[in-house]
C-alpha cells in the first residue's frame, strides 16, 4: 500500500494546526525537487502552509504530486527559460493570487575549478539560473505582490555571496550579484513588503558535496537545517526589507 495517503492525511491535520498565529501562508519556492528546496516544502507542509513549487526534474515533481495533492502545487518548470516563468506564474497568480512567501532557492554551481578553465557555456548555465532566473521569477510574480503591498520576497544567497573562495569564481559571482540585486529590490517595493537576501549557512546537500567531498557530513543536512529555517523565514516581515539576513543553523554534532 502507498505511503502517499497516509502523508496526506498527516498534512491535513498539520494545516488545521497551522504556525505562526494560525494563519495559512502560501509559500512559492523554486528549485523544490532536491536539497534545501524539498526540505523546505516539507517542513512548510508539515506546519500546515500551502506550497507551490516548481523544478527542472520531471520525476521529482511527479512525485511531489504523487505524495501531496492540492492544495499544494508543483510542476515542471527552468527558471532560467523567461517563458515557463510567465506561463507558472500566470497560472499560480490566477488560481491562488499574490504569494505570501516568494522563496528563491534554484541554483546551481560549476565544478571546482580556476576561472580561466571554466567554459563559456557552463558559466553561462550558472549566471542563467542563479541570476536570471531570480530576475524572472521577480518579473512575473511580484507585480501582483506589489498590487497587494504585502509579502516578502526571500533570494537565496550565500557565504561566498559575502566573501570569496578558489576555485567557485562563477558561484561568487552569482551570488554576490543576488546581494546587490535583492538590496536594491529591497528600495523599490512599497511599504508592507520585504526583499531579504539570505544566507542560508553551510548545509550538506549535494552542492556542498561537490566542493566540500566528504568534509560535507560534517555539518547539518537540508531537513535538520529546515526545522529553524522554516520558522524564521515564517516570521519575516517588512522590518526586515533590504537587511542581509543569515538563516539559523545548528551543528550537525549539537
Amino acid at each position: 500500500m502507498s505511503q502517499f495517503p497516509k502523508r496526506n492525511a498527516r498534512a491535513k491535520k498539520d494545516a488545521r494546526r497551522a504556525s505562526p498565529r494560525n494563519i495559512v501562508k502560501t509559500v512559492v519556492i523554486t528549485g523544490v525537487t532536491r536539497g534545501l528546496g524539498r526540505a523546505m516544502a516539507e517542513e512548510f507542509i508539515r506546519l500546515g502552509h500551502v506550497v507551490v513549487g516548481c523544478g527542472r526534474s520531471e520525476a521529482g515533481v511527479a512525485r511531489w504530486r504523487a505524495e501531496f495533492q492540492p492544495p499544494h502545487e508543483f510542476d515542471v518548470v527552468d527558471v532560467a527559460v523567461d517563458e515557463e516563468v510567465a506561463t507558472w506564474a500566470g497560472k499560480v497568480l490566477a488560481s491562488r493570487g499574490a504569494p505570501d512567501l516568494l522563496l528563491n532557492n534554484a541554483a546551481l554551481i560549476t565544478r571546482n575549478a580556476p576561472l580561466w578553465e571554466i567554459g563559456a557555456e557552463e558559466f553561462s548555465g550558472v549566471v542563467d539560473v542563479n541570476l536570471k532566473g531570480v530576475a524572472n521569477v521577480i518579473r512575473h510574480f511580484v507585480p501582483a505582490m506589489v498590487r497587494c503591498q504585502r509579502g516578502v520576497i526571500v533570494n537565496f544567497s550565500s557565504g561566498w555571496g559575502r566573501s570569496a573562495d578558489a576555485g567557485v569564481a562563477p558561484y561568487c559571482a552569482t551570488k554576490w550579484a543576488i546581494e546587490g540585486l535583492t538590496r536594491a529590490l529591497a528600495l523599490e517595493l512599497p511599504p508592507g513588503m520585504a526583499a531579504v537576501p539570505l544566507n542560508p549557512g553551510i548545509i550538506d546537500t549535494d552542492m556542498l558535496r561537490s566542493c566540500f567531498g566528504g568534509s560535507a557530513a560534517n555539518y547539518p543536512g537540508p531537513r535538520e537545517w529546515a526545522q529553524n529555517a522554516v520558522r524564521f523565514l515564517l516570521n519575516l516581515g517588512p522590518a526586515d526589507n533590504g537587511r542581509p539576513l543569515t538563516a539559523p543553523v545548528r551543528g550537525a554534532n549539537d
